[in-house]
């Protein structure tokens, strides 16, 4: 019988949690928390889609910082073992000076200044001693220990190295995260600016032992073995430097105090988290948060819409015989309203143009998927809608096709990192021909979606 026969996950697919975790003080305590958040937006927390949010985010914010309730020297005790080095000549190899990479391990972390998930490839060196190496999946597993936690790129790094130093003592350890953090527009910036960047990114380093020294000939080792994994020295951070700013929130917020019932949830979330809301680097978090979420309060998006709309509806005109026009690769920016964490990525649009219908421009579809994915989403409904507003002024015949990266499919027990979704909606000829269904796919370019 499998998991879900037994009733394992009761009903939800998520990562591990022990029997009686919904009932525990931190989880109830986020719950209430988030249903502040979601009330200060507006959102009825009792209507279809949000009554599981509570507790989803809760699992997802716990499941995500569970390195505060671990212990590096849990992972690495019975995990190092005699190995031998050169027995004659001169040289290192093995458990004596030999060089260990682990390259590529996948991590995700929260940024502690946003809240926000920030995408991390961790690559970690060591150079054993005293003929003992350590088994290779626990460098894993003590990064992970600190990604889990709410951190900042260079002491994330700085704490995995710092650990491993500690834990296997070797003669010593280096480390380099390529960190990516998620830079989504302000709703007014994304209706003016169609070439928005979706990711800022930071590389750092840290170093102990033989790898204190940032120009030890040991360091060009262990970067010349990274050299295909797309590592530019020139654009490592300097760790003294000026510019200790990564995250966007404290570079694009131009908003005033937030609300202060809603910033006092977000320091309650904290608490539950094992963080203390007071420390230096997380006073302005609750304050980021909840401007962060105020970008899909809806309440004010039907003007900007209707003004797009009521503006075009007289240009259109017959253009004779039938044509399928598109306009591909239209980007977009949500937030998913199961765990309020965002996704993004690209919509393309296809209509068949009839008698009565011009090819409309490509600022007009932009405000028409803006408008309906700065809200609290769920990517089918989101293609459904764009597709049905689409058909109000272009005709029955509308295809749309949604690809979106998602958070939650990375900062959850799930962490498929790299994973992509599509979701298609078909109008009129396009879902009974296949033809046209054909035609229209085949102009959508590979590899479309927004990366980081």
């Amino acid at each position: 019988m499998g998991a879900l026969d037994e009733g394992h996950c009761n009903g939800e697919v998520e990562g591990c949690f022990e029997p009686g975790f919904e009932k525990e003080v931190e989880t109830v305590a986020i719950e209430d928390a988030v249903k502040v958040l979601l009330q200060g937006l507006g959102e009825d927390v009792n209507r279809e889609g949000l009554q599981k949010t509570p507790l989803r985010v809760a699992k997802a914010l716990r499941e995500g910082t569970r390195g505060y309730r671990l212990k590096v020297k849990d992972i690495v005790q019975g995990a190092l073992f005699a190995e031998a080095g050169l027995e004659t000549g001169t040289g290192h190899a093995g458990g004596v000076g030999g060089l260990v990479i682990v390259r590529d391990l996948d991590l995700f972390s929260y940024c502690e200044s946003c809240l926000l998930p920030f995408q991390v490839k961790c690559h970690i060196g060591y150079v054993p001693s005293g003929h003992r190496v350590v088994g290779l999946s626990k460098l894993s597993r003590v990064a992970d220990v600190f990604a889990k936690r709410l951190q900042d790129p260079q002491r994330l790094a700085d704490e995995m190295c710092s650990a491993l130093q500690h834990g296997i003592k070797p003669a010593g350890v280096s480390v380099i995260l390529q960190c990516s953090h998620i830079h989504f527009p302000t709703l007014e910036s994304a209706f003016l600016a169609s070439n928005h960047h979706g990711f800022v990114k930071m590389l750092v380093t840290s170093g102990s032992g033989v790898f204190e020294n940032e120009k030890a000939d040991i360091w060009g080792d262990f970067l010349s073995l990274l050299k295909f994994r797309g590592i530019n020295v020139d654009k490592i951070h300097p760790r003294d430097s000026a510019d200790k700013c990564w995250c966007p929130s404290q570079t694009t917020s131009k908003v005033g105090p937030a609300n202060s019932g809603m910033t006092a949830a977000v320091s309650l979330i904290l608490r539950s988290l094992g963080e203390d809301p007071l420390r230096k680097e997380l006073l302005g978090t609750p304050n980021n948060f909840v401007k962060w979420l105020f970008n899909f309060k809806n309440s004010h998006l039907e003007m900007k819409l209707n003004g797009f709309v009521l503006g075009r509806m007289d240009a259109l005109k017959s253009i004779g015989d039938d044509n399928i026009q598109s306009e591909l690769n239209l980007s977009f920016w949500s937030q998913c309203e199961h765990h309020l964490l965002p996704f993004h990525g690209v919509v393309h649009i296809g209509y068949i143009c009839t008698g009565g219908v011009d090819p409309i421009g490509k600022c007009l579809l932009q405000s028409i998927v803006h408008f309906h994915g700065f809200k609290l989403q769920v990517q089918e409904r989101l293609t459904r809608q764009i597709a049905e507003t689409a058909s109000s002024l272009l005709g029955e015949d509308v295809m749309v096709v949604v690809e979106a990266n998602h958070t939650c499919m990375i900062s959850r027990g799930i962490e498929k990192i790299g994973s992509n979704t599509a979701t298609v909606a078909v109008l009129g000829r396009f879902s009974t021909d296949p033809a046209f269904r054909a035609k229209f796919l085949l102009s959508i370019p590979n590899s479309a979606t927004t990366e980081g």
